[in-house]
């Protein structure tokens, strides 16, 4: 069976993944995840919960982190199409502040894989889309917080042309700059870093 197809991102630590697809006259089977074909990519993912999202064009969810262990999280989009991004969060990373963006879709089928210590989130660019996570690490909701989609020192630029209108939760609404979450660790963990 051919392999999966690894492709490191600008970021260190992101890789694009493109699955094993195969389709004839019955339909189609596709590989996105094999343990040892990861572990040989230098990703090894404990994966620990899985789950979905539907949601509307112009959606947008984010971007979201764990303070303490943070989780590595496997991406795709199972319909639709979504512009998928990974801040760098890692203290003492030469890109942390740093940014990059992917479009996920059920066209390509590509999956991205984030490591521990990104920020992540996403816009649905197509009329509705089905996003798919798988997570490593065990999830600690008293630990679940993020940044604001819109941080003016990340600066990520999101396809707002590609969307007639923009839905943001309340929480995420609600979510602190970075300089503003990282102050607030600064006075709540002095004794133990963020990520």
């Amino acid at each position: 069976m051919p392999r999966l197809a690894f492709f490191p991102a600008r970021i260190k630590g992101l890789c694009l993944i493109k699955p094993f697809f195969a389709q004839d006259e019955r339909g189609y089977f596709l590989k996105s995840f094999e343990r040892d074909a990861f572990l040989a990519h230098g990703i090894d993912m404990d994966i620990q919960e899985s789950f979905e999202t539907w949601s509307h064009k112009g959606v947008l969810r984010g971007m979201h982190f764990q303070r303490k262990a943070p989780q590595g999280k496997l991406i795709r989009a199972l319909k639709g199409r979504i512009f998928d991004v990974a801040a760098d969060l890692r203290q003492g990373s030469d890109t942390f502040g740093q940014w990059e963006g992917f479009m996920l879709d059920d066209e390509e089928r590509c999956s991205l894989y984030i490591p521990p210590g990104f920020a992540h989130g996403f816009l649905v660019v197509s009329e509705t889309a089905q996003v798919s996570y798988q997570c490593a690490g065990a999830y600690l909701e008293e630990e679940d917080t993020g940044i604001i989609w819109n941080d003016p020192d990340i600066s990520i630029q999101w396809p707002l042309h590609m969307v007639d209108s923009l839905v943001v939760s309340p929480r995420d609404r609600g979510l602190p700059s970075l300089r503003e979450f990282l102050q607030a660790q600064q006075a709540s963990y002095k004794e133990e870093p963020m990520l």
